[in-house]
């Protein structure tokens, strides 16, 4: 699956279903109690900033890398209302970083992975300290193609936002379920099992820990969740952090990646419980990322979480 073809991860589409299936260990959750629908923390106005984040995949590793960050950095100068995360491949993140660095942008830098240990005989591996040191704040975690292409589990997933926020990285971690799972009526329980299980070390980050919701069956397809449907998917994962911490459940950003573009974004970002997009091919292309900065930007000056 190539880069281009992403945006695309569904950070949501699905047909929802009655109830999550619970996988979480007793430790991790904080009752067996269901949470009721009015106790799921409305967003505040202003209380969650809207994170636009271009994932650009296996593109753009050298000076076309540079270029493309500052042309985006020029688009976050006039939205700051948005925050502004690329994730280069590990090539360029040095070089990437040290552009946006001397041109003062606010631009964040994603490592589009991250191991869970800090040195050894692991070969071709990235750690948290490395990806600091190249100038990234940030770390994808769990994206769809890892799960798919590199036998990421939910059990690598928890080592490594671990690991991320032991190193001093924020992560934005990835969710979602594959197509023979929706339509066997199982999103919601996927979802859940995913959610449970990075819960506990999400609860570790203050708040500052994202969720990117990307149906696996729309990155590179063109398909799109409905608006509607994107929301019900956002506002069960919410309420599955509010079981463990109604604070954080507030706190906790959650985007939708799954063929997000300029001619979608409004409607998906319009939502309440919709903090943002993991942006795949849509990155690659300054204008259009640009456009889904500006259509955040405009939500968020109107007060969309009010």
């Amino acid at each position: 699956m190539s880069a281009n073809d992403e945006t695309e991860n569904a950070d949501t589409t699905v047909v929802a279903e009655p109830s999550v299936t619970e996988q979480a260990t007793p430790d991790e959750k904080a009752s067996e109690a269901p949470i009721a629908d009015d106790a799921i923390p409305a967003a505040p106005k202003g209380g969650r900033r809207p994170m636009i984040a271009g994932n650009w995949k296996l593109n753009a590793g050298g000076a076309d890398g540079c270029d493309l960050a500052l042309a985006v950095a020029r688009y976050a100068a006039d939205h700051e209302e948005t925050e502004v995360v690329v994730a280069p491949p590990f090539t360029a993140i040095a070089a990437v970083s040290n552009e946006l660095y001397n041109k003062k942008s606010d631009v964040g830098v994603a490592g589009q992975d991250v191991y869970w240990e800090d040195s050894g005989a692991f070969t071709g591996e990235v750690s948290a300290s490395m990806l600091r040191m190249a100038g990234a704040t940030w770390a994808i975690i769990g994206h769809s193609e890892r799960r798919q292409h590199f036998g990421e589990t939910d059990e690598t997933v928890v080592k490594k936002v671990a690991a991320a926020n032991a190193g001093g990285l924020k992560c934005i971690v990835c969710v979602g379920e594959t197509l023979d799972q929706r339509e066997a009526g199982q999103t919601l329980e996927v979802i859940g099992r995913q959610v449970s299980a990075v819960v506990g070390e999400l609860a570790k980050s203050g708040g500052d820990g994202v969720i990117a919701y990307e149906p696996v069956w729309a990155i590179g397809t063109g398909k799109v969740a409905s608006p509607e449907d994107a929301q019900e998917i956002h506002g069960a994962i919410r309420k599955l952090l509010a079981e463990t911490d109604v604070e954080l459940a507030e706190q906790t950003r959650i985007l939708y990646g799954g063929s997000v573009k300029a001619n979608n974004a409004e409607g998906l970002l319009a939502q309440p419980d919709i903090d943002g997009a993991l942006v795949g091919g849509a990155s690659l292309e300054a204008d259009g990322f640009g456009k889904i900065i500006e259509i955040a930007a405009k939500l968020a000056r109107q007060g969309k979480n009010g």
